[in-house]
């Protein structure tokens, strides 16, 4: 079983609006296989815990407008590791320092990669692969 069409764009929508407030590493993985409860996370990182708790506003604001509503959000108060769940998805938006310690990708790496929108920034992509051509 594959993250549903509806997760896969839901995805795309928290992404964008992370993007959109220059939230870092922004990459969706699907992990239907591995759990029950959602089809896909999306994992997204802000420098500071204000930035991500204005990334996380973003994102809610995006999900509502796409009519998704978060069932449950964790950890906004503290700015360092916000959780929100809107079944399909969840969001998990976290201080970078965070992010790193956490290390979610390393957990989830046999997961696949969901494709994000081609405006929503690449996780790791840096200047030298920006302007690489073959």
């Amino acid at each position: 079983m594959t993250a549903t069409e509806r997760a896969v764009e839901l995805a795309g929508v928290a992404a964008r609006a992370a993007s959109e407030l220059k939230a870092e590493e922004i990459i969706a993985l699907d992990v239907s296989e591995q759990l029950v409860l959602t089809d896909v996370f999306l994992i997204a990182s802000g420098t500071n815990e204000r930035q991500v708790a204005a990334i996380v506003d973003a994102i809610e604001e995006a999900m509502h407008k796409a009519g998704a509503k978060p069932i449950r959000r964790e950890g906004k108060s503290e700015g360092r590791w916000v959780l929100l769940d809107f079944g399909e998805v969840v969001v998990h938006v976290q201080h970078a320092e965070d992010r790193v310690y956490y290390a979610l990708e390393r957990l989830w790496k046999d997961c696949p990669v969901v494709p994000l929108p081609a405006d929503v920034v690449a996780p790791a992509a840096g200047p030298e692969t920006a302007t690489t051509t073959h």
